[in-house]
């Protein structure tokens, strides 16, 4: 653990700037908690606004008071994660500083108040842990619900959170399978002309889900799984007349279901089963005018005993930051799309 951190406020400067010095004691473990040439230092400056200088094992930090001590939290809380294991990414330092700047001013530095941390899915490879609040939330909600929407744009970590749930229940024994599907939009559902088994033929359409398996589990478990069912695919249109028992079923890209096609998925729930369903319904490929079915679906199930509908935003793009920047300006342009049509439709 860190040794206690030495505080001396600035002296002759404005209210409620200070400095504080803290000493870790782990040299090996500092390396990795400051980053390579100090990156993970520098992107805890340019997040909260503060200076932080390093010696050694010995960190200073300058700025307004309260984003001091975030930034003090933010690395003691990451100096705690590689206690445990494991290393850290720039997602994870991003995650971090999420976290903490969500707290508010409850979990100050008190040791009498005990914080809240994001909520983690425990596996044998490593652990995940949520790195918003939407995700926290998402989390928390897999844990209590039978079924799960999570709904928002790319890379909010909707999809790689329902795999990582999902992997948790397998590797636990609560479910005794995996069952991913996937709207084969752009194959129009017909994919007999392409070569290969079912696993082949859906491949492209399920990789992002591959990523994160092999990501969460040992490539080796996982090719076990797949040759022993344990880990199923298959595309949207084959579910029907199907019961899913024992299982966790993540519908993936659900917005490109049409109602029909999310009907009859979320009529296939059986006994000890879990349903996981991702989507963004701004980036539906469905032809025409036809509707989707996971926006019906989450207004006609809003409220419902035991279904929870997870809504993510531009800010919880936990990508690269631009990406978070390119969802908020196409979220824009459709809010003013909207806004014209609406007062077309009153002239």
């Amino acid at each position: 653990m860190a040794d206690a951190a030495t505080r001396a406020p600035w002296a002759g400067t404005e209210a409620g700037a200070m400095q504080i010095e803290h000493v870790f004691e782990d040299n090996e473990r500092v390396s990795q908690l400051f980053g390579l040439y100090g990156r993970n230092l520098a992107r805890i400056e340019k997040k909260l606004g503060v200076k932080a200088d390093s010696r050694g094992n010995h960190v200073t930090i300058e700025g307004q008071r309260r984003a001091c001590e975030q930034a003090l939290d933010v690395l003691n809380r990451l100096y705690e994660a590689l206690e445990k294991g494991g290393e850290l990414s720039q997602g994870d330092v991003d995650g971090m500083i999420r976290e903490v700047t969500s707290q508010g001013e409850l979990f100050e530095f008190d040791p009498a108040v005990q914080r809240r941390n994001f909520a983690e899915i425990q596996l044998r490879r490593r652990a995940v842990r949520a790195r918003t609040a939407a995700q926290d939330a998402y989390v928390r909600a897999l844990k209590h619900y039978t079924m799960v929407f999570g709904m928002g744009p790319a890379g909010t970590g909707k999809t790689w959170l329902a795999v990582a749930y999902a992997v948790h229940l397998l590797e636990r024994r609560m479910v005794d399978r995996i069952i991913l599907t996937r709207p084969a939009v752009e194959a129009g559902e017909r994919l007999g002309f392409l070569p290969g088994d079912m696993k082949d033929k859906v491949d492209p359409y399920l990789r992002p889900i591959y990523d994160a398996l092999y990501d969460l589990m040992d490539r080796a478990f996982v090719e076990r799984a797949f040759q022993g069912g344990e880990i199923e695919i298959a595309p949207l249109a084959f579910m029907r007349g199907r019961t899913l028992s024992n299982a966790v079923v993540i519908l993936d890209e659900a917005q490109n279901a049409t109602s029909m096609q999310m009907k009859m998925f979320l009529t296939r729930l059986g006994e000890n089963s879990h349903m996981i369903i991702t989507g963004d319904p701004s980036q539906t490929d469905l032809p025409g005018a036809q509707k989707s079915g996971l926006a019906e679906a989450v207004n006609l199930l809003e409220g419902v005993e035991g279904i929870h509908i997870s809504r993510f935003r531009a800010e919880d793009v936990v990508r690269h930051e631009l990406v978070g920047r390119i969802v908020a300006a196409y979220d824009r342009l459709d809010a003013e799309r909207i806004a014209a049509e609406r007062k077309h439709e009153r002239t």
